[in-house]
């Protein structure tokens, strides 16, 4: 954080910024100093700690499955390998029962959905301090940056344009197979004239845009709360002093074990489900 120890405000404004890459508004590509900085650069800036955690974090759900499909063995199986067979057991189980139509993406794409959520969402367990002071040691050391000025948050799913990214991604496939299935006539009616008929098109019109926009909103918003609110508890468990940070910060982090895989699993039902309803050509 730097050679000062820094207030509890300034603290927990450091640890919630990201960092930030873009133009300036003088026309210049860098990073953002401070969040007024960061705002300046506007809707194209890039959060690098984000996409950077993300990525790798794909990239290592990929390694491990590949591993161990390749090394699958019915004789001795690793542990590795009942761990992701048990993970394809479980989406596989949930796809069949919620999705009724015939997409042979929908199983991979819930796995995918799952097991990456679930591992950006357990970074909020690693300490607040770690991957920040290792930033820093790093900006400072090998690119002489200043300590304040050199921002890392950790945990993708408490960055918004991370959930919604993902979220717009979903929805993206919600439209593509309600106008696949349903034609661009079936899903403009299903708009339309659902629920009041053809005389109150515009009252339907209103009702069933709304419900669509509702569902990547929605799935963002839930997915970035639940673990925004995680990651600003264990910051504010981390300024108290050190007793009551092991009192507090290891039940929280088990209570918060619960919330990592649950919001995972709900990104990956609603996904299912919505795309379900994509299918469904009445």
């Amino acid at each position: 954080m730097g050679i000062e120890s820094p207030t509890a405000s300034a603290y927990i404004k450091h640890h919630l910024q990201n960092l930030t890459f873009g133009q300036h508004p003088d026309g210049t590509l860098g990073l953002a100093h401070n969040a007024k900085e960061a705002a300046e650069m506007g809707f194209w800036a890039i959060h690098l700690d984000t996409m950077a955690v993300s990525i790798a974090l794909g990239v290592l759900f990929l390694w491990l499955f590949r591993k161990a499909a390749k090394k699958v063995s019915s004789d001795t199986p690793s542990g590795l390998q009942n761990f992701v067979e048990l993970m394809v057991e479980f989406v596989d189980g949930s796809v069949k029962e919620t999705f009724h139509g015939k997409n042979k993406l929908i199983a991979p794409l819930a796995l995918t959905i799952f097991v990456w959520v679930f591992l950006m969402n357990a970074m909020d367990l690693v300490p607040v301090d770690f991957l920040p002071a290792l930033a820093s040691f790093i900006g400072v050391n090998i690119f002489g940056a200043d300590p304040h000025h050199v921002y890392f948050k950790f945990v993708p799913t408490t960055d918004l344009n991370a959930t919604l990214g993902m979220s717009l991604s979903v929805f993206a496939l919600i439209v593509y197979y309600s106008i696949k299935v349903k034609g661009v006539s079936g899903f403009v009616g299903e708009l339309t004239l659902q629920p009041f008929g053809k005389w109150m098109i515009p009252f339907n019109l209103l009702l069933e845009g709304v419900g669509l926009l509702a569902k990547p909103v929605s799935l963002a918003l839930r997915l970035f709360g639940n673990l925004y609110a995680g990651e600003l508890i264990f910051i504010l468990i981390a300024i108290l002093p050190w007793g009551l940070q092991w009192a507090l910060s290891v039940p929280w982090a088990i209570f918060h074990i619960l919330v990592i895989v649950l919001q995972a699993f709900i990104f990956m039902m609603l996904t299912i489900v919505y795309l379900s309803m994509a299918h469904e050509d009445h």
